[in-house]
């Protein structure tokens, strides 16, 4: 997976050139992944106007569609599927912290009160789960394969917020399916590390000054080997292996996973 160079678009990356099983690699231009489009000018930006994209899904809330609306290329589609929809804590009202990054570190009394502790290591955990389990998730990723393997739906680009945590999930299903080993799945979630750090710099630098603990900050705002963990986990425990996950789990059929496979790799 290669970064692709963005001016207004953070944590653009290319599925293209993973590494898979058989000295094969995945086709590069097909299938992106990002941060939200809020930004995105492609006048300003030719990098990510040559890509010619034609389809968006977009895994955010409600509310986070509401503050930050995608700029969607002109022609291209703009699909939602909130894969966290189900995922609202009970009696808390609160969205997971994957959603909530601005709000849980805009006070480090109240950051220390929910996420100090190794709390909030234990709350993506949850989350990441959650991605395998919960029927929002479960639609929002069986969309996202199906749109993968239709040639129709040209160069395709998957977002969240930050492109870590939903958009992490959905790469890894991919690439697992695709013939990725798990040394690659884990190297390819990690690598957007940087991306998102530099993204969210100002965010962590105005946190800490004001007194919060810098390791809330990383558990919020980085990818840990723990957080993919828990949904591999989750995924082996429920259904013993990805392609049951998919087939049973997201509803999505062998001719799809096969037509995924012969457009991608």
């Amino acid at each position: 997976m290669t970064a692709t160079p963005a001016a207004t678009v953070a944590n653009l990356r290319d599925l293209g050139g993973t590494p898979l099983s058989g000295g094969r690699t995945v086709r590069p231009g097909l299938v992106l992944r990002s941060g939200q489009l809020d930004r995105l000018d492609l006048d300003a930006d030719p990098a990510v106007a040559a890509l010619g994209l034609r389809t968006v899904i977009d895994f955010r809330t409600d509310a986070e569609r509401v503050d930050h609306p995608d700029r969607v290329p002109a022609g291209a589609r703009l699909l939602v599927a909130d894969v966290l929809a189900d995922k609202v804590y009970a009696g808390s009202g609160r969205m997971p912290a994957a959603a909530q990054l601005k709000d849980l570190l805009s006070d480090p009394v109240v950051a220390e009160e929910y996420l100090g502790g190794g709390k909030a290591r234990a709350l993506f955990g949850d989350v990441y789960r959650s991605f395998v389990h919960s029927a929002s998730a479960q639609a929002a990723y069986r969309l996202l394969l199906t749109e993968a393997a239709d040639p129709a739906a040209g160069p395709l680009l998957f977002h969240c917020t930050a492109g870590k945590d939903r958009t992490g999930w959905g790469a890894t299903v991919i690439l697992s399916l695709l013939g990725a080993d798990d040394e690659t799945l884990m190297a390819e979630y990690l690598s957007v590390n940087p991306a998102v750090k530099q993204a969210f710099a100002p965010m962590i630098e105005g946190f800490t000054a004001a007194g919060g603990d810098p390791d809330i900050a990383l558990a919020l705002i980085g990818v840990f080997p723990s957080y993919l963990e828990a949904a591999l986990t989750e995924v082996e425990t429920r259904y013993g292996s990805m392609e049951k996950y998919v087939r049973e789990g997201l509803g999505v059929s062998d001719e799809t996973v096969e037509a995924l496979r012969a457009r991608l790799v």
